[in-house]
């Protein structure tokens, strides 16, 4: 049960009531009704502010209406009491039994508890998307989480989700990655190679290719012309470090539906770029012309020449962009174009990309890109600079979500790696040092637009001020709960059938109420969360939730009375368990939806 939809449902149907009886004016649309929680818990359970919504179409004092109203809902047997506060807020108050209910709702739904309902759309969400020359390194690991996350949340608020990694595998530096490997190759052969040469990949991650492909080919590429091995070690290469950059994302608990290569854009007598560009062609969004030089560009390396452009300023970008090299090649933009053009052709309504911090000036074009693609426009505000970072409108819209940077520290201190890859700290040295799931927690513990300290020592304690331990502690105790009933009252029946069945009216403590009430705004939290794009919020509701379970705890150590376990009372027992399985259940699913471990015990 959602607590607010169904109080809603009860308000819109007093309402229409109400249009019956003449009292509103029966050509008057009604809108939406909203239930939020009051701001001050001494002003009831819930409140809604239609009455002032619905006023002026309905030619009434809101207080008018909204006493109105609260003569009906006083007479609703799960209201205890309507207070109508200030201009005409509807402040309602629930009853135990209301709130009671909702455990047995709970416990009956499961893991199915704040499920949004399907959707027919279908949300592509595209995240990491490294280039594939090296492992993971810390600073991809933030965004792998939030768009893992994201796509979790999504998914679970009943959208279509469809995990993508676009693998940058058409650019000169998987040339480079060709010709690192290739020394490595002829190190596992037994030749000294020295010092990497300047602009060589450096990492020891590539000695067990060099390893792979001297087994494989012998020395049959040795002292021969780059053009006889280079496209053939590019592509091992690059198939090598897919695997192990998959593997890397495996130990965060990801993995994407969709691998797409930004080479297969233009190969195979395909040429899609060619197709995204004659698309924008039509739409007179293309030309030749030439570029004034960027501010603060190099005259040296400026090439003043006529080239094939994108007509990006139209969508408010801040200059027009090149779609072509010099030597005939396509841009990097080019490649991003056609990738996008491919998304929409594929019939997705809403593309979601997530971006490091390092690339918010790209942000304009791609956005008019797909503007231009698909129709829409991109929301500015009066002074011509962009509102939001999507786009609205047309047959697809596109957003994009950046995520901030991730120092790391130990006490407190800077903390510096061993670095395998050479030149950074890869992910997998941060997940092999503290687990899973404190770092996929704790990357989701801050907005992704805020910067994020990321301390050794403290996502590892065990105190209340390490959120990843306080709220797996939470489910811990609350599973601990079943196993102590089983070992104390081994003649109860606490399986799922019994508690459902609870007679729940023994339930009457503020704080089991309180407890409740934080569960109860798990579905609204979920769907929220999803519109908002942000699944920091669910992280911070599993801590309050479990700070009110801890609570709920140790009042019980304080008050023998209010213990989860009351040994002579069965009834009681199972009542608590009841409250106690509903909250397990929404700390294992919202854990679930972060990609973090729900664990039955805590050593």
């Amino acid at each position: 049960m959602n607590v607010f939809t169904h109080v809603e449902a009860k308000i819109a149907a007093v309402l229409a009531d109400l249009k019956v009886e003449g009292l509103i004016p029966r050509d008057v649309a009604l809108p939406h009704v909203e239930v939020e929680t009051p701001r001050d818990p001494t002003h009831g359970d819930l409140a809604s502010n239609v009455a002032m919504a619905l006023s002026k179409p309905a030619g009434m004092k809101p207080r008018d209406l909204a006493e109105a109203l609260k003569a009906k809902l006083e007479t609703d047997p799960e209201i205890a009491s309507v207070a109508v506060a200030g201009p005409g807020f509807l402040n309602l108050t629930m009853t135990p039994a209301f709130w009671q209910q909702l455990i047995t709702s709970i416990v009956t739904d499961g893991a199915a508890y704040g499920r949004g309902a399907p959707k027919p759309d279908g949300v592509n969400v595209e995240y990491v998307s490294a280039n594939p020359t090296g492992p993971m390194h810390v600073g991809h690991c933030r965004g792998a989480v939030f768009g893992d996350a994201l796509a979790n949340l999504l998914a679970f608020s009943g959208y279509k989700v469809t995990r993508e990694y676009y693998i940058n595998d058409a650019g000169g530096q998987v040339d480079v990655l060709a010709r690192s490997a290739h020394l490595r190759y002829r190190e596992a052969l037994g030749e000294q190679i020295g010092d990497i040469p300047e602009g060589l990949y450096p990492g020891d991650y590539l000695k067990p290719i060099g390893a792979l492909l001297a087994e494989k080919y012998g020395n049959a590429f040795v002292g021969k012309p780059e053009a006889e091995w280079l496209a053939l070690f590019r592509d091992e290469a690059i198939a090598a470090m897919l695997v192990m950059i998959k593997d890397d994302l495996a130990a965060l608990n990801i993995r994407h539906d969709v691998f797409v290569s930004e080479a297969s854009l233009s190969r195979g007598g395909v040429d899609q770029v060619r197709a995204a560009i004659e698309a924008l062609r039509k739409k007179d969004l293309i030309y030749e012309g030439r570029l004034a030089k960027p501010l603060g560009h190099d005259d040296e390396e400026w090439e003043d020449r006529e080239q094939t452009l994108f007509k990006s300023t139209e969508f408010g970008d801040d200059m027009d962009r090149a779609l072509q090299k010099s030597d005939g090649t396509y841009t990097y933009f080019a490649g991003d174009i056609a990738y996008h053009f491919d998304k929409i052709s594929r019939g997705f309504p809403h593309l979601i990309n997530v971006f490091g911090a390092d690339h918010i000036g790209y942000i304009p074009r791609m956005l008019a890109a797909v503007a231009a693609l698909a129709g829409g426009a991109l929301e500015r505000d009066q002074k011509g600079k962009l509102k939001s970072w999507r786009t609205r409108g047309g047959t697809t819209d596109l957003e994009i979500k950046v995520v901030q940077l991730v120092k790391l520290y130990k006490g407190g201190e800077p903390f510096k790696m061993s670095k395998r890859a050479g030149t950074f700290v890869t992910l997998r040295d941060v997940v092999d040092e503290v687990g899973r799931d404190p770092v996929r927690f704790m990357m989701l513990y801050r907005k992704e637009l805020e910067p994020l300290d990321f301390d050794f020592a403290k996502v590892t304690e065990q105190s209340k001020d390490n959120p990843v331990f306080y709220v797996q502690y939470a489910h811990a105790r609350a599973s601990s709960v079943f196993r102590n009933v089983a070992e104390q009252m081994p003649s109860l029946d606490i399986s799922k059938a019994s508690l459902a069945k609870a007679d729940l009216s023994q339930l009457t403590d503020p704080a089991e109420f309180d407890l409740v009430r934080k569960l109860a705004h798990y579905p609204r939290l979920i769907a929220t969360a999803a519109d908002a794009r942000e699944p920091h919020r669910l992280a911070f509701y599993l801590y309050d939730l479990a700070s009110a379970f801890h609570g709920l705890w140790t009042r019980g150590n304080d008050l023998p009375h209010l213990r989860f376990i009351q040994v002579r009372e069965g009834g009681l027992t199972i009542a608590r368990c009841a409250l106690v399985e509903a909250t397990r259940a929404v700390i294992s699913s919202g854990l679930g939806v972060l990609g973090v471990e729900a664990p039955e015990t805590m050593r």
